[in-house]
């Protein structure tokens, strides 16, 4: 367990302060002491700290989003910590000082400190981490990266994002390559019938493989590490699609063992809007082109992929901040605690004979997000009735193979938020949606 003094040193604040007695208001990123201190007072696993209802009391205030209404949808974008807006607003008025001395000169070779933390937190080499805008660049940076013939054979599943399937068709419509798709259960449960599933749809074409680490409709957690081990001893690369799974429950590159990782951080990082992660191994680089030309002498260097032109320095130094936060929380209680929170709604909804799950609430297989279906009920009009008549924010899910609203409250979402959500939904579960 921490003390004051080693947690305050773990999420960036100044030891000498802490052991001055220096109030907390008095620190710059006070939010980060009150939580620091929080959690010096609630000790316990991550399991335990998920229901300390105080602790989260205190990161819930590190947000300033509006309680008037309730966003169950942080699964498409997250509003950022205040602290990690003040950092970003503070960059952009020091770029606006001179940008050409202020935001080129001093702030942008800032990033690579930036480079070295995502790196360190992730179990890889700084050489290996890109700073994107989103997760469909850093992915479409790899979708677009591999040279492919007409003929040549592209894998994936029905249910990957759409921009990412959009990409491949493109792709198809231009240079003649086909796209492959197949179903997996619904929620699927056993990891090796989807590494089966993968390898039975390869074919002697097949030269790239696209996976979820978490599909986006459901919150599925798909086992990545043996589908990249099945592919690479077929010499298949294997992109994997992270959008939503970093940050989100605890894992590291190493532990995957993948070649090419894509996220946004704007997600379950809280990051600046506009901030994406991409990963590719060392190795990996010199083979993968950008998707914006970069001069020859980048061709070994993963900087090749942040070739944009001009760009704000902002959004990607304030990336420290919000990484700081979320290791001052800890990976694994945040992980613990978006699972608590996933489970808090879920069960209730599940002692109802017409509401259908498509997630599931096993172990390892899902974390904070949700799909849930109520039998018989319009699922755009229950979304329309939420938000008119409760100002509840969720999504939509119409895919050809099952449908519901997709649920993905976060960090700060408080417990009472989510009692208003199942008696909304229980409303609608007895009788109907009301007319």
């Amino acid at each position: 367990m921490y003390n004051r003094r080693q947690f305050l040193g773990a999420i960036g604040l100044p030891a000498v302060a802490a052991a001055a007695g220096a109030p907390f208001a008095a620190l710059r990123g006070s939010r980060a002491a009150e939580i620091a201190k929080s959690l010096a007072e609630h000790p316990g696993s991550p399991d335990d700290v998920a229901r300390q209802e105080e602790f989260w009391f205190e990161v819930q205030k590190a947000f300033s989003v509006d309680r008037s209404l309730i966003n169950l949808n942080n699964g498409g974008v997250s509003p950022s910590p205040t602290w990690v807006q003040e950092a970003m607003k503070r960059h952009l008025d020091y770029s606006n000082e001179a940008p050409v001395y202020t935001m080129w000169r001093i702030l942008e070779p800032q990033r690579e400190g930036v480079r070295q933390r995502l790196a360190r937190e992730y179990d890889c080499d700084p050489e290996e981490v890109a700073l994107t805008r989103n997760a469909s660049e850093s992915l479409q940076i790899c979708q677009l990266g591999f040279d492919l013939k007409p003929g040549d054979e592209v894998l994936t599943t029905t249910q990957d994002y759409p921009r990412m399937i959009t990409t491949f068709k493109q792709r198809a419509r231009r240079e003649g390559i086909v796209l492959r798709q197949f179903s997996i259960p619904v929620p699927a449960e056993d990891p090796a019938e989807i590494v089966a599933l993968f390898e039975r749809n390869i074919t002697p074409r097949t030269r790239l493989i696209l996976i979820c680490h978490m599909i986006n409709l459901t919150g599925q957690i798909l086992p990545v590490r043996e589908v990249v081990q099945m592919a690479r001893a077929r010499g298949i690369p294997v992109i994997v699609d992270g959008a939503h799974a970093l940050a989100h429950f605890d894992f590291t590159m190493a532990e995957l063992d993948c070649d090419y990782y894509a996220s946004s951080l704007h997600k379950w990082l809280f990051a600046p809007h506009g901030t994406g992660f991409l990963y590719v191994r060392r190795d990996k680089i010199a083979d993968l082109w950008p998707m914006m030309a970069a001069p020859q002498k980048l061709d070994e260097d993963i900087r090749k992929y942040e070739e944009i032109g001009t760009h704000p320095a902002a959004n990607y130094l304030a990336i420290a901040e919000a990484l700081t936060f979320h290791q001052g929380i800890g990976p694994k209680r945040k992980e613990a605690r978006l699972i608590y929170l996933r489970d808090y709604w879920a069960k209730p909804l599940l002692e109802y004979d017409n509401v259908r799950l498509n997630t599931s609430l096993k172990p390892g297989f899902a974390c904070g997000i949700a799909n849930v279906d109520i039998e018989d009920v319009d699922v755009l009009a229950l979304v329309d009735w939420l938000w008119r008549e409760h100002r509840i924010i969720v999504t939509p899910i119409n895919h050809d193979e099952f449908h519901g609203l997709r649920v993905s409250p976060s960090v700060y979402t408080t417990t009472e938020e989510l009692d208003r959500f199942v008696e909304a939904m229980e409303t609608v579960i007895r009788g109907g949606l009301p007319t």
